[in-house]
């Protein structure tokens, strides 16, 4: 199959294939059901598949927390899963859409509006509190009205970039917020369904193994088809060494606000590590750019909008929905072949550089 062919064109066959190529490979397979459903009635789960080889290493790619980058790190795992077949270089474990309803109905955030990258919650962080700027700029991000086709927003979004500077607008709307339930970037009021089996399954997923490094793959920050590795978490130097030495001088960053990231609260990487127990566990999201800054937001906006106070199935919630899937996944085939052989050659040297960091 050409790269292109990789990318799902929906959940359940993003669900269905891996199932079946975990199946042909003999990988382990373990479902979770979400009590929330798909489009139609249909079961969300979060599914996660293990490679049949115990290892010293295990290297974990996680895909969908934010539910609409979806098929991206969906494609990302069916290929390592092909490529590799039974005898990957490393235990390998794929968590599959860890946000199911988010990719199932196209929406960055899950069945309680809630961006689950902002409800990794640590044990003493409380769900209250949001960014100083962003009370202010929620009548702006946050309209109680459908979208129109007609929206001032993108110029309205520069003049505030203008005015306050990219880094420090960008951190004040995404840095995560727990305000505002109907707003973008709410990291909600409790742990979610998926942060709860995240929870009661992750020691399970590590097995004993006494390395780790787990690659969370997103996309739309950055630019056009280029990636960067963004940790949350400053590395140790025998890490720092690591990543330069498998991925190459300036492949990654630690979250800061004039680098392409920004920094968040209740993010999935600190969640993870604070739970490694006594192993070395390094986290890295695996982030790909596409459209830019502004035109993304109009977007993460635009279908909020419509899913609060639009009407569903409606041509404008339609077009709002097809527009986020764009800009989160584009539909260029030079894009998607270009995005997908990188992240390939990154998933590729992760898994040899642990292989031969555990013998």
């Amino acid at each position: 199959m050409a790269w292109p062919d990789f990318y799902p064109t929906d959940y359940l066959t993003a669900r269905r294939r891996l199932r079946d190529a975990a199946g042909r490979f003999g990988w382990h397979t373990e479902s979770h059901p979400i009590a929330a459903r798909g489009p139609g009635g249909g079961e969300l789960a979060l599914d996660v598949f293990t490679s049949p080889r115990p290892a010293p290493a295990t290297l974990i790619l996680s895909s969908g927390v934010h539910g609409v980058e979806g098929p991206f790190g969906s494609a990302v795992q069916l290929f390592a899963l092909n490529s590799w077949g039974n005898s990957p270089p490393v235990r390998v474990v794929l968590v599959h859409a860890v946000n199911p309803f988010g990719f199932a109905h196209r929406r960055r955030f899950n069945e309680d509006n809630v961006d689950l990258n902002r409800n990794f919650l640590l044990p003493d962080q409380r769900y209250t509190g949001s960014p100083p700027r962003y009370a202010d700029l929620d009548p702006l991000l946050n309209p109680p009205v459908p979208p129109a086709r007609l929206d001032p927003f993108p110029l309205h979004a520069a003049w505030k970039v203008l005015k306050h500077g990219l880094p420090a607008l960008k951190q004040a709307i995404a840095g995560g917020q727990y305000d505002h339930p109907r707003g973008i970037f709410f990291g909600g009021h409790r742990p979610a369904e998926s942060v709860q089996i995240c929870g009661e399954q992750l020691r399970h997923w590590l097995g004993e193994s006494g390395s780790v490094f787990h690659l969370d793959f997103h996309t739309g920050l950055g630019p056009w088809g280029s990636f960067k590795l963004l940790l949350d978490i400053e590395p140790t130097a025998d890490q720092r060494q690591w990543l330069t030495d498998r991925f190459g001088v300036g492949s990654f960053e630690v979250s800061e606000q004039n680098g392409v990231a920004y920094e968040t609260v209740g993010g999935f990487g600190p969640w993870c590590a604070a739970r490694r127990g006594d192993r070395e566990y390094l986290f890295a999201c695996a982030e790909f750019g596409t459209y830019g800054p502004i035109t993304v937001l109009t977007a993460v906006k635009r279908e909020n909008q419509a899913h609060h106070w639009g009407t569903a199935g409606s041509a404008a919630t339609e077009r709002a929905k097809r527009r986020l899937a764009e800009v989160f996944v584009p539909a260029s085939a030079a894009w998607r072949s270009r995005a997908l052989e990188q992240a390939w050659e990154l998933v590729d040297s992760a898994a040899r550089g642990l292989a031969s960091r555990a013998t």
